[in-house]
C-alpha cells in the first residue's frame, strides 16, 4: 500500500441488507456512489476507494424520516438525519443533514421509482428505535403516520413558544410523518379543560410546548376524565417553551445527552418526539388540609425555592435568567419557615409490614371519597388510593420518620433529575424509579453557603459539599405541616395555598416520550 494511505476499515453495522450504485444527489449529472445499508447505518462509498471503505456513514439512530419521489425518467430517495455536531468547545447539538440519491438504473420510470421506494421504506423501518428489553420496563413506539395534539402557550417563558415551534419543531415533525393539530391556549386552565372534555381518540400523542405548568394542567385534566386509566396510556411529550423547563431537561439527561439549553434543548426534545420511543413515568398524588387533590410529575416545594419560582414570575420575559435574579433577591431577604416534616423512607424497614397494594378507591385528604364526573359523562373509574397515607387529622404512622428540626429555609420533594434547565438537583432520579427525592435545608445556613449549594447544583455536585444544613433522603411518601400559613408552596412550579399537605408516589401512572 502506498505511503500515507490508510487501510480501508472493515464494514460496520452488521450484515449488508441492501446495496447499489446511485447518483450522489438529485440532479442527472450527480457523481455516482455506492450505497450499503445495514441494520444500523447507511454507508456512502465513492468509486475507487474499494468496496469496504465508506466515505461517509449515516447512523439510522439519527434518522427521523425518508421519502421517495419521481424525477422525470429517474427517481430519488432521501433521508433526513439529526446527528450530533459540536463546536470545538461546548456541548454538541443535533443539526439537520439531508442526503438525496438518484435512481436511474434504466429507462423504466416506474421501475426506478419502485427501487427508490424500496430503499426509502427499508430505511424507515430500520430507523424505528428498538424497544429496550429491560426487566419491568414497558416501552412503546409511536405509530407512523402519527397524529399529535400540540397544546401551546404563546405567553410562556420569553413569549417565543409559537415562533420556536413553527421554526424548529414543525419542520422536524413533518419529516417524521407526524401530523399536528395545534391548540393555542388563551387563558389559565384552558389546556386543563381541553384535555378533560375533548375526544382524544383522534390523536396518538399529546404534546405540550410550554413550561412545566402547562403539562401540570394537562396531567390533572386527564386525571379528571372518567376514562383516565385509558387516556393516561396515551404518551405525553414535553417541548421546552417556558423558563424552567425542568422535565425537558430531565428527559434530555435520561437520554444520555450533554447539558444544553434554549434552541439546542428544544431540538433534542423534538428529535425524541420524532423517534417516538415512550415509556412509563411516576406521578405523585398530593392532598391538602382543605381537601384538594392533585397529581404532580415534577416536584412539590415550600420556602426558598418556591419563593424564587413565584417571586420571579414578573421577570418571565428574561427566560431562564429570571431565576438567577429571583435567587439573588430572595437571598437578600432570606426567610425561615416553621413546620413539621415527616416521611416514609424508600425501601422496607425492619419490623414494618409492607404497605398494602393500591386499590381503586378515590381518596381526598387521606380519606376515601367520591370524585364527581363531568356533567353528561359516565361514572368514572376510581382514582388510585393513597394507601401509604392516613388522614391529615391523624398522626403519621409509627414507622414513619419525623424530622426533629422544625425550622427550615426550604423543603423540596422532587421526582425528576432537574429542578430547572441549569439545576441538576437529583442526579439519581429516573422516570419510574418509584421514589420521591426529598431535600430540606435547616435554618441557620448562611447566605454564602446557600449560594454555594445552588452554584454546585448546576453540576449536580451540591451533596458533595457535605453541608450540615442540607439533608437528602429518598422516600415513598411525605407530610409537611406548616405552623402558620406563611411562605409559598408550589407544585410543578404552580402556586399552591400554604397549608398541611402530604403526598405519595404512584409508580408508572402515565407515559412520556423518553428517548431511552
Amino acid at each position: 500500500m502506498a505511503a500515507g494511505r490508510r487501510a480501508p476499515p472493515e464494514p460496520g453495522g452488521g450484515p449488508v441488507l441492501l446495496q447499489g450504485l446511485f447518483g450522489a444527489g438529485p440532479s442527472p449529472g450527480a457523481a455516482s456512489c455506492s450505497l450499503v445499508l445495514t441494520a444500523r447505518e447507511l454507508q456512502v462509498r465513492r468509486p475507487g476507494w474499494g468496496s469496504t471503505c465508506p466515505d461517509s456513514t449515516l447512523r439510522l439512530a439519527d434518522c427521523v424520516g425518508s421519502s421517495a419521489f419521481p424525477a422525470a425518467a429517474a427517481a430519488c430517495f432521501s433521508l433526513v438525519c439529526y446527528p450530533f455536531r459540536g463546536p470545538r468547545w461546548g456541548s454538541p447539538a443535533r443539526q439537520r443533514l439531508e442526503r438525496t440519491f438518484r435512481v436511474s438504473l434504466g429507462p423504466d420510470a416506474e421501475g426506478n421509482l419502485r427501487i427508490a421506494q424500496a430503499w426509502s421504506r427499508r430505511i424507515r423501518e430500520l430507523s424505528v428505535p428498538a424497544v429496550p428489553a429491560q426487566d419491568g420496563d414497558s416501552y412503546g413506539v409511536l405509530p407512523r403516520p402519527c397524529r399529535a395534539l400540540v397544546l401551546l402557550n404563546p405567553q410562556s417563558g420569553a413569549g417565543r413558544a409559537l415562533d420556536d415551534f413553527q421554526a424548529v419543531v414543525q419542520p422536524m415533525l413533518a419529516e417524521a410523518d407526524i401530523a399536528t393539530t395545534v391548540f393555542i391556549t388563551e387563558r389559565p386552565h384552558h389546556a386543563h379543560e381541553k384535555v378533560r372534555d375533548e375526544d382524544l381518540s383522534q390523536w396518538d400523542t399529546l404534546v405540550v410546548m410550554s413550561g412545566d405548568g402547562l403539562l401540570y394542567e394537562v396531567v390533572n385534566g386527564l386525571m379528571e376524565r372518567p376514562d383516565w386509566a385509558d387516556v393516561m396510556k396515551k404518551p405525553l411529550c414535553i417541548l421546552p417553551g417556558g423558563s424552567g423547563n425542568a422535565l425537558a431537561a430531565s428527559i434530555n439527561h435520561y437520554a444520555g445527552n450533554d447539558h444544553v439549553a434554549k434552541k439546542k434543548l428544544l431540538t433534542n426534545c423534538a428529535f425524541i418526539l420524532c423517534k417516538g420511543l415512550h415509556t412509563q413515568m411516576d406521578l405523585v398524588s398530593l392532598s391538602t388540609a382543605s381537601g384538594k387533590r392533585c397529581f404532580s410529575f415534577l416536584g412539590f416545594g415550600w420556602g426558598f425555592i418556591s419563593d424564587v419560582d413565584i417571586d420571579s414570575e414578573k421577570y418571565r420575559r428574561l427566560g431562564n435568567a429570571r431565576f438567577t435574579l429571583g435567587t439573588l433577591q430572595c437571598l437578600a431577604k432570606l426567610r425561615v419557615y416553621q413546620g413539621r416534616l415527616s416521611y416514609l423512607p424508600a425501601g422496607p424497614e425492619q419490623g414494618t409490614p409492607p404497605a398494602p397494594r393500591d386499590t381503586q378507591v378515590p381518596i381526598t385528604n387521606g380519606q376515601a371519597g367520591h370524585v364527581p364526573p363531568p356533567a353528561g359523562t359516565d361514572v368514572p373509574r376510581a382514582l388510585p388510593t393513597d394507601s401509604l397515607l392516613v388522614p391529615l387529622c391523624q398522626p403519621v404512622p409509627a414507622h414513619w420518620t419525623v424530622v426533629p428540626e422544625e425550622e427550615f429555609v426550604t423543603v423540596y420533594a422532587i421526582y425528576q433529575s432537574h429542578l430547572g434547565t441549569n439545576l441538576l438537583m437529583a442526579p439519581a432520579a429516573r422516570l419510574h424509579d418509584g421514589c420521591i427525592h426529598l431535600f430540606y435545608l435547616k435554618a441557620g445556613i448562611s447566605r454564602v453557603a446557600l449560594l454555594k449549594i445552588f452554584l454546585a447544583m448546576a453540576r449536580g455536585t451540591h451533596l458533595d459539599l457535605n453541608c450540615p444544613h442540607l439533608r437528602y433522603v429518598p422516600v415513598r411518601a411525605f407530610r409537611l405541616e406548616p405552623r402558620a400559613a406563611a411562605g409559598i408552596m408550589t407544585v410543578d412550579g404552580e402556586a399552591l395555598a400554604c397549608e398541611a399537605v402530604q403526598g405519595q408516589i404512584h409508580s408508572r401512572l402515565c407515559r412520556v416520550l423518553s428517548g431511552s
